[in-house]
């Protein structure tokens, strides 16, 4: 089968892009509104973009042809928080996604708990497993369509996620979910190693035994 992407309507482009483009990583996105009040949409159109300078991406789109509260809040605000998602939030996650009226507390209607940020005035998610602070670094913009990098600036990680020295993570403990396409999701709970051949790295980079 053959798509031309230039002619094709836009359900469908999306219908093929989330189909095929996965597993997707899901950004739990809490900002705050103009009210004070705490907002959180969940986004599969996120991921990490580059680690000098530390950037996330977003990509928000609008509905009915107005601007979704969160691009609006980040405009506003030029911030927010990115709260990972496993699978202890995942029945809050879904809640997040609701077309809520504006000024309604996401947060605390999914059963959350809102922790005021450390240098972002939008509040992190104390359940995630790891949250990241960010201050807008930029906005494109397209019709009916915002994508935003994010400078992470603060990294919240809770305890077990990680090893004893901060360093790597502890797939046991850290087992994130992701979007598949239409309502289905996975998640790491099956995870594997793989490694590029020792023979075929630089010396210096092999594992010891390979040295030997």
């Amino acid at each position: 089968m053959e798509f031309d992407f230039t002619t094709l309507p836009a359900p469908d482009r999306y219908r093929l892009l989330t189909n095929f483009v996965v597993p997707r990583p899901i950004a739990l996105v809490s900002t705050r509104s103009p009210g004070g009040a705490n907002n959180a949409a969940p986004m599969s159109f996120f991921n990490v973009f580059s680690q000098e300078p530390p950037l996330l991406i977003l990509g928000i789109q609008g509905r009915c042809g107005e601007e979704k509260d969160t691009l609006a809040n980040i405009r506003r605000e030029g911030a927010f928080v990115v709260n990972m998602v496993d699978m202890s939030l995942a029945e809050a996650m879904i809640v997040c996604g609701v077309n809520f009226e504006a000024g309604i507390d996401e947060i605390a209607f999914a059963g959350l708990t809102a922790v005021p940020g450390v240098k972002v005035p939008a509040p992190r998610i104390a359940e995630s497993p790891c949250s990241m602070e960010c201050r807008v670094e930029r906005i494109l913009d397209w019709p009916n369509r915002g994508l935003v990098l994010g400078e992470v600036v603060e990294m919240h990680v809770r305890d077990d996620c990680l090893d004893a020295a901060g360093r790597y993570v502890r797939p046991e403990a850290y087992q994130p979910i992701a979007r598949l396409h239409a309502d289905n999701y996975l998640t790491s709970d099956r995870q594997f190693t793989l490694s590029k051949p020792a023979h075929l790295l630089p010396y210096e980079e092999r594992p010891s035994k390979s040295k030997a």
